[in-house]
């Protein structure tokens, strides 16, 4: 299930915007456009072999122009939440924008989310896999240094949709990237999410305050809602009144994978029974954020005529620990000018 190409880019100001589809040859698809480096449609057969798109957004390109909940995009340079919207880095104090109350979220209001990347020339329409990069200059949303960032998108031919994040800068500077895709396994007629079975490969997370920023502690999951080393509902402790259930409105938290960076170890897996899809995640980053969909609060229509809710899709976002800057026992995001940023992601359905 894809959406019109013609009808995405209706009405657009800006004619450097496009629409791109790969696939593999078992008819898994997804279509990506060059604004924010968004995951448009992913289409993924059922138990039964039957196609639909899992992953949430809208069916124009105006409704990313807002998209605050952040739908498919690209998330830079630093994913997640820093507290008091500045850090420190090599004795200078770097002040962000405050876009939630008095912290910085996801980069800033103007983040790679809401930039227009290059599409690789060698790219063909129809192909397994497509590069976008971006060059987000020195002082952009007061970052520092001149980051250049590659991401690639692909499509294997096991059904695995996979992310190579690539950046380099010519200054040390922090980078934690992630892709923030809302997926339902159940497909476009979008039941929320609470009945999807997710198992993750974590004995530990990091607890949050009331603003949902990490405090520091490495907290063991065992006993708390946020066990999920056996597969279980998502809806089992979401209505728990544990006080970062409360903290989060249901799960918006980090996660300390066991796999430690190893992406030939699983981190995480969610089964939806209606649909018999299964979906595996594999990465190389050490954290990843279990968001359960609990402010999705969207003004426009969702794809396909749907009108989102709240928890009709979950976001698995690998990551360093969010907060990071703040917490030096945390894996740090600080790239060192000159040094290669690498990391994997993949999605693989079963």
């Amino acid at each position: 299930m894809s959406v019109s190409a013609e009808n995405f880019l209706k009405g657009q100001e800006n004619k450097d915007i496009s629409l791109h589809t790969i696939s593999n040859n078992k008819g898994m698809e997804a279509q990506i456009t060059n604004f924010g480096a968004i995951v448009v449609t992913l289409t993924v057969p059922d138990k039964n072999g039957k196609l639909d798109d899992v992953v949430l957004g809208y069916d124009n390109i105006s409704g990313y122009f807002d998209n605050a909940p952040y739908f498919g995009a690209v998330i830079g340079r630093h994913a997640n939440r820093i507290e008091g919207a500045s850090f420190e880095l090599n004795g200078v104090l770097y002040n962000l924008e405050k876009n939630e109350k008095e912290n910085h979220l996801h980069g800033g209001s103007k983040g790679f989310h809401k930039v227009v990347w290059k599409v690789d020339d060698g790219f063909k329409e129809g192909s397994n896999s497509i590069t976008l990069s971006y060059r987000s200059v020195d002082g952009e949303q007061n970052y520092p240094g001149n980051l250049d960032v590659k991401v690639t998108y692909s499509i294997t031919d096991d059904n695995s949709f996979e992310i190579e994040y690539f950046a380099i800068s010519d200054k040390d500077t922090v980078v934690n990237l992630t892709n923030h895709t809302y997926f339902n396994l159940s497909g476009k007629e979008k039941n929320d999410i609470l009945d999807h079975e997710l198992k993750i490969y974590a004995d530990k997370f990091t607890p949050i305050d009331q603003y949902c920023i990490p405090t520091g502690e490495i907290r063991d999951v065992h006993g708390t809602p946020l066990d999920f080393t056996q597969m279980k509902p998502i809806r089992s402790d979401i209505f728990s009144n544990d006080i970062q259930i409360v903290y989060g409105n249901g799960f918006d938290h980090n996660w300390v994978l066991n796999s430690k960076g190893d992406i030939s170890q699983k981190a995480a897996e969610v089964y939806d029974r209606l649909s018999g899809r299964r979906m595996e995640v594999y990465t190389t980053k050490p954290g990843m954020q279990f968001y359960s969909g609990n402010a999705i609060k969207s003004s426009h229509i969702g794809k396909y005529g749907v009108h989102y809710k709240e928890r009709s899709g979950f976001c698995l976002e690998t990551q360093f620990f969010p907060n990071a800057m703040k917490h030096k026992h945390f894996p740090s995001p600080v790239l060192t000018a000159g040094k290669e940023y690498r990391h994997k992601t993949i999605y693989k359905f079963i």
